[in-house]
């Protein structure tokens, strides 16, 4: 018996592929897609606009049991921070494995930092979802599914659409590079969803094939590397992947791709206080990243239960923005959301289930 497939984890290509395999004309595909992605639509066959030979199709193939499926995440949970600024939603997979998923507002503005696995196999020792370990990849209609649920939040409370998506949330995206590529190609589809891939930024702790994948496939969203070591000791101590890719790895990487894209990179630094927070260690970082193109975001730790570390004080967090900044790097302290319902950066964690092969 051949499994269902989601029918948001299909390419527009592979739409008009599987019409024209049921003789279904393909013009039907772009009617199929806007509702699927633009309208994000829950049931398909809650259509009543559909010409007859689409809605025969989606009679015939999508459903419970049946060719085609849709990607609609349940919602388990949902938190609000006191601040009234940040939601995060704990969402159930087809496989009952469960994500969580952060919609944050900026000045009325909206920023989605959606999962891309369910745990995460890094490692990084002050981050929860690290902590939890790695259970699977998502897949593209997963990820995808995650933006979606965000849009009708937002079109049913607000009245308005997401601007902006970060790939921060659970998991390390280029881990699962071929997903997180497909459902972005999704995402920024002009008619479909329509994100703007100048306002995508794609995260990694540092997989250097992938970083040297991702430049030279110009792929036109934003790269975020999380440093947060300036040298191998400071930085492996903290993030075990360096012991695969060490730090001299992962700084020609990005030399390379700012040269090859002309792109600027966004270096996410988490402050913790007497690991990587001292005026040596700001000016070691500066000197490692002399001649790119970047933006060094500062974070103060965000507390965990499986990391006994702190945040930096404030004053000490001022002065080594300070030595950065003196050297000629542009660098600001991230915007904190969330941390009292714990979607801060490196919060975000869920009940380890068993994966079921």
């Amino acid at each position: 018996m051949v499994e269902p497939r989601s029918l948001h984890d299909l390419s527009y290509r592979e739409i008009e592929d599987a019409l024209r395999a049921d003789d279904v004309k393909i013009v039907h595909a772009k009617k199929l897609w806007r509702q699927l992605h633009r309208e994000a639509a829950e049931d398909l066959t809650a259509c009543d606009h559909f010409l007859p030979p689409l809605q025969q199709w989606v009679d015939h193939n999508v459903g419970t049991e049946k060719t085609y499926f849709l990607d609609h995440l349940q919602p388990v949970d949902e938190q609000r921070s006191s601040d009234g600024l940040t939601r995060k939603y704990l969402l159930k997979l087809r496989d009952g494995q469960t994500i969580e998923t952060v919609l944050m507002a900026y000045d009325g503005r909206f920023t989605a930092c959606v999962s891309t696995q369910v745990g995460c196999a890094m490692g990084c020792v002050f981050c929860a979802t690290g902590q939890m370990g790695f259970i699977r990849h998502l897949r593209p209609g997963e990820i995808i599914g995650q933006v979606l649920h965000v849009q009708r939040v937002l079109r049913q409370d607000f009245g308005k659409k997401l601007r902006n998506l970060v790939m921060m949330g659970m998991g390390e995206p280029l881990h699962n590079y071929d997903s997180v590529m497909a459902a972005l190609t999704t995402i920024s589809d002009t008619r479909g969803p329509s994100l703007s891939p100048q306002r995508i930024t794609v995260s990694t702790v540092g997989l250097v094939p992938a970083i040297n994948r991702f430049a030279e496939e110009k792929r036109p969203y934003n790269l975020a590397v999380s440093l947060h070591g300036a040298s191998e000791d400071q930085r492996s101590a903290l993030i075990p992947i360096s012991k695969k890719w060490p730090i001299e790895q992962l700084i020609a990487a990005c030399r390379s791709y700012a040269t090859m894209t002309n792109r600027k990179i966004f270096i996410q630094w988490t402050l913790i206080a007497g690991k990587n927070d001292s005026l040596e260690i700001a000016q070691q970082l500066s000197s490692l990243l002399q001649g790119i193109n970047v933006h060094i975001n500062l974070i103060p730790l965000n507390i965990t239960d499986g990391y006994a570390g702190t945040a930096t004080a404030n004053k000490a967090a001022q002065q080594f923005q300070r030595i950065l900044r003196d050297a000629g790097h542009a660098c600001t302290f991230r915007q904190r959301r969330g941390i009292d319902v714990a979607a801060g950066c490196g919060q975000l964690r869920v009940e380890k289930k068993e994966r079921v092969s």
